[in-house]
């Protein structure tokens, strides 16, 4: 699969400002939900605007495509690679940021073992966020995405993490819009307000957030 013709022709119309702005108050909102982690890993980075706009003092990227170097700022350490395969040291991440890259593996098996893994890679109290379109919710525009493959709740995805080994810490169904294709104004005070309003999140949530720690 062509992953950077794909991207590029689903994010085509979209305004990169747009994202940015919303990217920053993201990183800054999971900064402080995951106990301001030092060093903090992005599993899929894709276009690096969550681990380029994190607070945290040691930033780690891993992507498949080697287009992820075009995308990374800063002091970001990248791997170019799969994320089931690459080397990545254990017992050492304080925290690790999943978006939207759950319903990209191809069976619920290497859900599984994606998250042994990070399980592996966190250390001893850290934890581990994962955003992802809820099928309950989305289910109508699920596979309107290309690299859409394994079907997802986030009660399947809590059974996932506690397989793995996690303590669940919270549960919310309903986050985030499915995307940014959406059409509505953006200023960084609304998706500040937006994020720390979760009694609003289920009109327009079809995004679960799922956050869970390593005992």
């Amino acid at each position: 699969m062509n992953y950077n013709r794909i991207y590029w022709y689903r994010f085509k119309g979209v305004d990169k400002a747009k994202k940015k702005i919303i990217w920053k108050e993201i990183a800054n909102f999971f900064h402080h939900k995951l106990g301001s982690p030092q060093k903090i890993l992005d599993s899929a980075g894709g276009m690096c605007e969550f681990i380029n706009a994190s607070p945290s003092q040691e930033k780690w990227v891993i992507d498949i495509e080697e287009s992820v170097k075009d995308f990374v700022e800063g002091d970001v350490k990248t791997i170019v690679g799969d994320v089931l395969k690459v080397d990545i040291p254990k017992n050492y991440f304080d925290a690790v940021f999943i978006s939207n890259f759950l319903e990209h593996l191809s069976s619920q098996q290497e859900v599984a073992h994606f998250l042994g893994r990070m399980y592996e890679n966190i250390r001893p109290g850290g934890k581990i966020a994962i955003i992802g379109p809820n099928f309950k919710y989305a289910y109508k525009e699920y596979f309107d995405f290309a690299d859409h493959t394994v079907i997802l709740s986030e009660l399947a995805v809590e059974e996932h993490l506690y397989g793995a080994g996690f303590e669940l810490l919270e549960t919310h169904p309903r986050f985030l819009p499915l995307s940014f294709r959406g059409k509505l104004p953006v200023h960084k005070l609304l998706a500040r307000l937006y994020l720390n309003m979760p009694f609003i999140w289920f009109l327009f949530g079809k995004q679960f957030l799922i956050i869970a720690e390593k005992k």
